[in-house]
């Protein structure tokens, strides 16, 4: 694994933790975060030994959107420097959202503009009921233009509109009302409920959690519902004949715990 200047990774119990690590800037970003966490989250698959990814802040703030000095010199650009910079905030929030392994935002403190478009890329996120979100780009006469797909994906056309034109703060407990995160907890029972979502995923087939993302993707965003009739039979035809949905069928039939999960635990 690369060595990183803004952000850490860490391997625990076939978890990959990926730590935003600028916490005298609130982990605000800037081009080498972003490329960096586009490098980190294209490679996942490469890790065999990586079941899902968490991503978290370090410091006071999981972040709080795009760092100020980089602001100031973007807004220096002509059209076509702030164009190519623009394409690595969306190219980084697609490459979280497509990774083949489960992704879960663990969140806290500042969750500012840009920001929301790294919760809302990954597939679950988790938050502390004081944390604070804002989708604040209007307030500075921009739009949240890169992270728009994401985001409304997670909350909808009327509560983007809400959020995204008045630009105000919501605390944990709110952005759980409004989906953009799965659930908000009190600080000290955080890490304890993403534990076991992560207990969750680690007795699930790691091939399998691969294709639901894939299934998922698939019927969401490309099939027509009669499209989906092939596509979704021969999915499933393909995965029961495979080495994985062998091992966990005959897991279920012989009241086993399937291979996988032993490997988990090691």
């Amino acid at each position: 694994m690369n060595t990183y200047q803004t952000i850490e990774t860490s391997k625990d119990e076939r978890v990959l933790t990926i730590r935003l690590n600028r916490p005298d800037k609130h982990n605000a970003f800037n081009e080498l975060m972003l490329q960096e966490l586009t490098d980190i989250f294209g490679k996942v698959q490469q890790f065999d030994d990586v079941i899902c990814v968490l991503l978290r802040g370090n410091g006071r703030s999981f972040c709080a959107g795009v760092d100020l000095n980089w602001m100031k010199d973007v807004a220096a650009n002509t059209y076509e420097k702030n164009y190519r910079e623009s394409l690595y905030l969306a190219e980084c929030f697609y490459t979280i959202y497509s990774c083949t392994k489960p992704t879960v935002a663990v969140v806290h403190g500042s969750v500012l503009g840009g920001a929301n478009g790294l919760v809302a890329s990954c597939d679950m996120a988790y938050c502390t009921d004081d944390a604070v979100f804002s989708l604040s780009e209007v307030k500075i006469g921009i739009v949240p233009a890169c992270i728009s797909p994401y985001v409304i994906k997670r909350i909808g056309e009327s509560g983007a509109k809400e959020l995204m034109l008045t630009g105000r703060r919501i605390s944990g407990k709110e952005a759980e009302a409004y989906r953009l995160v799965n659930r908000s907890f009190p600080s000290n029972e955080l890490d304890a409920a993403v534990e076991a979502v992560i207990s969750q995923l680690r007795s699930s087939g790691p091939e399998a959690m691969s294709h639901c993302k894939t299934l998922i993707d698939n019927v969401s965003n490309n099939l027509s519902m009669k499209e989906a009739i092939e596509f979704t039979a021969r999915m499933i035809a393909e995965i029961r004949a495979s080495e994985e949905g062998q091992e966990g069928m005959a897991a279920f039939l012989e009241k086993r715990k399937p291979k996988w999960v032993n490997k988990a635990a090691r």
